[in-house]
């Protein structure tokens, strides 16, 4: 995990305009194979969390999410990680609105872009959908935050929407709390009620 979490560091680094040696070598020792890009740490806590949950230890599998801090990185690093670069497989989950920016991308790097994995708005709604909005708003309860939700409802903004529309909006509201509910949201699912991308993402690595 250790040697994961470099990895991840020395390709942050290199898409930053450093040296890319070092992820060569990390993704030689490390058996690498298959990259998933995704948009956000969100994103990656969700993977890593259903990874978790179906008892699969994506880095032995030679596999490893990278977040790339935007959809509008995904040229870079599919050219940095995929054929013209480290020659590893990519894939990657995106929302809607960011499907473009994958297929041209991934194009680029000479890659497929039957390999991308589209959530409908975005990953927050998939699972809020797939949850229902009361299971949601009992995990909300746990963790805390259901005055803070509360306060969010009352505000005008908030008046027509729907409440799946509501919560999507209110985890993304505070800094950290998508990253914290991508992991909470994924640990609350029905192993069979995963949503439809995350499910086929992890039936194509």
């Amino acid at each position: 995990m250790a040697e994961m979490q470099l990895f991840l560091d020395e390709v942050g680094g290199w898409a930053a305009g450093g040296s890319g040696g070092p992820a060569g070598e990390l993704a030689s020792r490390l058996g690498m194979r298959t990259v998933v890009l995704v948009e956000g740490l969100s994103d990656l806590a969700a993977v890593e969390t259903l990874a978790v949950r179906r008892g699969r230890d994506l880095a032995a599998e030679g596999v490893c999410v990278v977040p790339m801090g935007g959809a509008m990185n995904v040229g870079r690093y599919a050219g940095l990680l995929g054929r013209p670069g480290l020659g590893l497989r990519l894939t990657g989950l995106c929302d809607e609105r960011e499907h473009g920016y994958y297929v041209r991308g991934l194009r680029r790097a000479q890659a497929s872009d039957q390999d991308i994995f589209v959530c409908v708005s975005d990953l927050e709604d998939e699972l809020i959908r797939a949850l229902g909005t009361e299971t949601v708003e009992e995990v909300v309860r746990e963790e805390g935050d259901f005055r803070a939700l509360r306060t969010f409802l009352h505000q005008p903004a908030q008046q027509g929407r729907s409440r799946q529309q509501q919560l999507r909006r209110f985890l993304g509201t505070k800094k950290g709390r998508k990253i914290r509910y991508g992991t909470l949201l994924v640990e609350a699912l029905d192993v069979d009620a995963v949503p439809t991308p995350l499910e086929d993402l992890f039936a194509n690595l």
